[in-house]
């Protein structure tokens, strides 16, 4: 797996590059000291994780998060405990507290390589595009449907699963996000973030909101925030 380390103290990243030397499964292609750099050595180079400093000079971790249309998986790294909540609403892959220990390092590894496997596994089970008007099969518990796909409004991803919105249901499927989003029709099904799929034909509102992001209310009650750099993803698309 690729991975680029972000942060501004150069000491921290010879650290971490010095502690993932011992997994040879994860090839460090780049590293970044500030945000502007990251979101270029991103795009460049297309890691599948990413380190990430939380605290940097300009744009902080979560706001280089809202810049790039990527999703790679990303393992915060940060002196200070009380971003943790808020780590895992972006979808973090996992939060690692400096100074990094190795033992909790192994822990993160693991669930880097686990993730990556996982997401083979699925793209080769399930690599045939979606339509509109298809069914789809859905079993939570003891629970099953039939679900068209145009009912559904809102996928939702929750770890390594996704809730799915439909009707007043809310059922989780064993799925990532990013497998759904590559199956979706993207002319119906946009990606508001790293955690949402909306379904644009049950958009019944949109206002703009802060940082030039928007604010998509669903005919299910449901709100959504998109950030400013998919809002102009949005905004292009929907233009005539």
């Amino acid at each position: 797996m690729k991975a680029v380390l972000i942060d501004d103290e150069r000491l921290a990243r010879q650290e971490l590059k010095s502690l993932l030397s011992a997994y040879p499964e994860i090839e460090i292609v780049g590293e970044a000291n500030n945000s502007e750099t990251a979101i270029e050595s991103i795009k460049l180079l297309k890691p599948d994780v990413i380190f990430l400093d939380i605290q940097m000079p300009g744009k902080n971790g979560f706001e280089l998060l809202e810049e790039i249309s990527g999703v790679p998986e990303v393992v915060f790294v940060t002196a200070y405990d009380e971003y943790a909540i808020r780590a895992f609403e972006v979808n973090a892959l996992d939060y690692l507290l400096k100074p990094v220990q190795s033992n909790r390092l192994a822990e993160t590894v693991k669930k880097i390589l686990n993730k990556e496997n996982s997401d083979k596994q699925e793209s080769k089970e399930l690599s045939l595009p979606l339509n509109d008007n298809d069914q789809v099969f859905v079993k939570d518990g003891e629970k099953c449907w039939f679900v068209k796909l145009s009912d559904v409004r809102l996928f939702e991803s929750e770890g390594n699963y996704v809730r799915i919105y439909f009707d007043k249901n809310r059922p989780l499927i064993l799925r990532s996000l990013n497998n759904l989003d590559e199956r979706l029709n993207n002319r119906t099904f946009f990606r508001a973030s790293r955690k949402h799929i909306i379904n644009l034909k049950w958009v019944e509102s949109i206002e703009s909101w802060f940082n030039g992001g928007l604010m998509v209310k669903l005919r299910g009650g449901e709100q959504i925030e998109i950030s400013r750099r998919q809002a102009a993803k949005l905004k292009d698309m929907m233009s005539l």
